[in-house]
């Protein structure tokens, strides 16, 4: 039996829809199980909670590997982003050891450190180190960039092509290796298959800038508009103010836009994508932006 956390998430609902469609049995653990959708009536449901430990004894019985992809970029009403970024994967490692599970398999994104400006970052550092030193049998898959047409970063940005110009978050020129979410569900899959262990890069083929990967998606849809920097000096404050008044209904928050400023970049390229048996698209062949 396989456990899979996030498995409504970007990454998550592509590794099930795999998982199913070759009757791998899994089981979903889950806050509601009607964000599975159909999928939902092709899994074992733990009905439980990240924030919430004593939920995971269910789910985890009889489990011999455990997918963790849950994570979050911003608070919730429940806990923070290092409570689910870090203490959570911590806690579900240590959970994982005492239940008898063999494998634990885990996304991260790359370049996290402990003094990273990204509380994102910060957090999965943290648990990184906790992986590195489990007695089972571990795999660290530490991506770039995570796109997926339509996905809820790039539906805000098709929001802000209605203004006349869209703000960008200093400069844009972060770089990063933009992967698509299928091509990272391809290498979880690929990692599960291989028994694969230790720590994986994944990235795209390109390097492109922040401003570059905005420009690449108002093409796909179709909108030109004038890219305005936002000096990340006056951004902060007003985020900040924004999240505090509309609460968990915040259009964007700052820790949001602050991954969007930060560097994600591997020097093996696609190699350790290409060792698990997956050759990366471009982004702009897959959001139709040629």
């Amino acid at each position: 039996m396989l456990l899979l956390t996030g498995a409504t998430g970007l990454v998550g609902s592509a590794v099930l829809r795999r998982l199913t469609a070759r009757g791998d049995p899994v089981r979903c653990l889950v806050r509601d199980p009607r964000r599975l959708g159909a999928e939902r009536v092709r899994v074992q449901l733990a009905i439980g909670d990240l924030s919430d430990p004593a939920s995971w004894r269910h789910a985890l019985r009889g489990v011999k590997t455990v997918v963790h992809l849950a994570a979050t970029e911003r608070d919730q009403p429940r806990a923070t982003i290092e409570e689910i970024d870090g203490l959570a994967a911590l806690r579900l490692l240590r959970a994982a050891e005492r239940a008898g599970a063999e494998r634990f398999l885990w996304l991260t994104p790359l370049g996290a450190s402990p003094h990273h400006r990204s509380r994102v970052h910060r957090a999965k550092a943290l648990a990184e180190r906790a992986v590195a030193a489990s007695n089972l049998s571990t795999a660290t898959l530490a991506s770039s960039y995570v796109y997926a047409p339509g996905d809820r970063r790039l539906q805000r940005l098709e929001r802000l092509a209605l203004l006349p110009a869209v703000p960008l978050m200093g400069q844009g020129g972060a770089p990063t290796q933009p992967i698509w979410a299928d091509d990272v569900a391809d290498c979880v899959v690929g990692a599960l298959d291989d028994r694969a262990a230790g720590r994986f890069e994944l990235a795209g083929p390109d390097v492109l800038s922040h401003r570059q990967i905005v420009r690449l998606a108002l093409r796909g849809a179709h909108r030109r508009r004038r890219l305005v920097p936002v000096p990340l000096t006056l951004a902060r404050p007003l985020l900040r103010a924004h999240e505090t008044l509309a609460g968990p209904t915040a259009f964007a928050t700052w820790d949001e836009a602050e991954l969007l400023t930060v560097p994600m970049l591997t020097p093996n390229g696609t190699a350790d994508a290409e060792r698990l048996g997956v050759r990366p698209r471009r982004m702009a062949d897959v959001l139709g932006a040629l």
